[in-house]
């Protein structure tokens, strides 16, 4: 016998953990968080570290706020039309290879993943202290995305998740 406390588990929930701005990291984590929506389930997405850098809008350059957060944005081009693949990028073609295939195979872009999550009502939480860290501000986010929050939020949400995932 446990003298742990039962939690509380919200019945059809699901909270992913999207550490990684690889498209094939991220495609999965807005495949499976539209799906889990789509089929009435209360989905959270919480994203974190190079996670974040997909949910800059495209038109936006991040510039940093001193040297060390100036070059990691130098080094990281934000947004969904810039990700690259975490093996076989082969110097863009590896991620133009998928993005094609996808088209022909009707797979969604991540773009249009995130719409649908976001008129599906996923909760899109950008993480704080990686927009902290990695000199990003919430008006420099794509449209739908909810408030910054903590991990301790994050990790209240999937202690009460019937599913969680880190991807």
């Amino acid at each position: 016998m446990s003298d742990n406390p039962q939690r509380d588990v919200d019945d059809e929930s699901m909270t992913i953990v999207a550490w990684s701005g690889d498209l094939d990291r991220m495609w999965p984590a807005l495949i499976l968080g539209s799906t889990g929506a789509a089929y009435g389930m209360s989905t959270t997405i919480f994203f974190t570290f190079w996670g974040l850098f997909p949910l800059v809008r495209d038109d936006v350059r991040i510039t940093g706020t001193d040297a060390m957060t100036k070059a990691l944005a130098g080094m990281n081009r934000p947004g969904m039309q810039h990700m690259k693949l975490s093996k076989l990028h082969l110097g863009g073609a590896g991620p133009w290879m998928m993005k094609k295939l996808a088209r022909q195979k009707n797979v969604a872009h991540p773009a249009e993943l995130v719409e649908m999550c976001t008129e599906m009502g996923v909760n899109l939480w950008p993480c704080e202290m990686s927009m902290d860290l990695l000199g990003v501000r919430h008006d420099q986010l794509i449209e739908g995305v909810g408030e910054p929050v903590g991990a301790a939020t994050a990790l209240s949400a999937m202690s009460r998740s019937q599913i969680s995932l880190f991807i």
